[in-house]
């Protein structure tokens, strides 16, 4: 998510605000894509390859490892979608929606060395108009997008509701938690969430407009599934209120983690982030 200017802010909310615009500006950068996927002969399977700009971190054999798919939309975009297998023996799958001004190409090593150290296998896409996918980013493409990499999960690779957890990351908590109030599933992760586009550009606002964007304040209360809450306390994009607001009005929250000091992207660098994944995903959710 960028920073929005004076001028940018007077173009969002005049006369009155376009929610589409109001999304465009508050949360989509899409970066230059840096990966390309290429068909078979039979458009079946679908090949991997990184750009430079990847930064890709381990040996081809990993490379090689990481399944990729297209999947069809309700709203006619085709999305790329990568399944890591990075954990054989794992129970859970991490169904994860990335943050902004990244994709699959950027974010493919960091799944597999978080699939890795908490045994999770991990099944993510790009939103429509990200890496290579197809579309346009949009708030209402985003909860198309999620819906469809969850189809795509549970038909193509045979993944069970019990056994997905749905974590989101910054935007991606939006169309997390809009999926979670609709279906069944093992646990929820929202890491560095927002409660609506409107209190991130006004954080003294207090309740949901008719044309605000984002309201993940107003569906949270609706998932029933367990949700573990992230959040940096010096988080600079998306205040740490936000992570707090969520949290409390969880149905069934467990023990948050605040990062004291963390801001809005390197959460994932301070000790307690994977030990916190660890405890939740081999003890909170494991029965008897």
């Amino acid at each position: 998510m960028n920073t929005l200017s004076v001028k940018d802010l007077c173009c969002l909310f005049c006369c009155p605000p376009c929610p589409g615009r109001i999304a465009a500006k508050l949360a989509f950068v899409p970066p230059e894509p840096t990966y390309a996927i290429m068909a078979d002969e039979s458009g079946a399977r679908w090949t991997l390859h990184l750009g430079e700009k990847a930064e890709w971190q381990y040996s081809q054999r990993e490379l090689d490892s990481l399944e990729m798919s297209m999947a069809q939309t309700s709203k006619g975009s085709r999305l790329a979608c990568m399944f890591v297998r990075s954990a054989p023996s794992a129970k859970y799958t991490l169904l994860f929606s990335h943050g902004n001004a990244v994709d699959l190409g950027q974010m493919s090593s960091f799944y597999i060395g978080l699939g890795s150290r908490i045994n999770c296998n991990i099944f993510s896409y790009d939103y429509s108009g990200y890496g290579a996918s197809t579309g346009k980013p949009s708030e209402g493409n985003l909860y198309a997008d999620i819906e469809a990499a969850w189809q795509q999960m549970r038909t193509r690779y045979g993944v069970n509701p019990e056994n997905v957890i749905l974590y989101g990351q910054s935007i991606g908590t939006v169309p997390t938690v809009d999926l979670a109030s609709r279906f069944e599933c093992a646990a929820v992760i929202l890491h560095s969430p927002l409660t609506s586009g409107m209190r991130v550009a006004f954080p003294d606002t207090k309740k949901t407009y008719c044309f605000d964007v984002f309201p993940s304040i107003d569906k949270i209360a609706k998932v029933s599934s367990h949700v573990l809450v992230i959040h940096g306390t010096e988080d600079e994009v998306i205040d740490f209120s936000h992570g707090l607001a969520i949290y409390e009005r969880c149905q069934h929250p467990v023990e948050p983690l605040w990062v004291e000091g963390a801001g809005h992207n390197d959460v994932e660098l301070y000790s307690q982030y994977l030990e916190r994944l660890r405890y939740f995903v081999a003890h909170e959710l494991q029965g008897p």
